[in-house]
């Protein structure tokens, strides 16, 4: 007998934990559609079909405010004097809301992460 790969309740399909793929486990500033800023530890999860369907972000904190005076890409080198992080939470994402994932500098985010 063939083991199911999905299953349907209450009109949500649940797709085997074992038929994801994981990558991207170092920070990164994650750039979201209706100006949702965030740094963490993203994770892109392929779905079934091999195309990638969720974005989980692990000790994902809120940039509320960049504290910049160049931009966005200024963090890269770390949150300045200025920066206001929010919480730490995990974040599920939809892939088609990602816009932007910016490599950073390990060392400057880490203890803030």
């Amino acid at each position: 007998m063939v083991s199911p790969r999905t299953i349907r309740i209450d009109e949500i399909e649940y797709v085997r934990k074992d038929d994801f793929e994981i990558t991207n486990t170092t920070i990164k500033i994650v750039v979201l559609d209706r100006g949702f800023v965030y740094v963490g530890k993203p994770e892109i999860h392929i779905g079934v079909n091999g195309q990638p369907n969720l974005l989980l972000i692990n000790k994902a904190k809120n940039i509320r405010q960049w504290g910049t005076t160049k931009g966005l890409a200024e963090l890269v080198d770390g949150p300045t004097s200025k920066t206001i992080l929010d919480g730490t939470m995990t974040l599920r994402v939809p892939v088609h809301a990602v816009l932007q994932l910016i490599d950073v500098r390990q060392e400057q985010w880490i203890k803030h992460i």
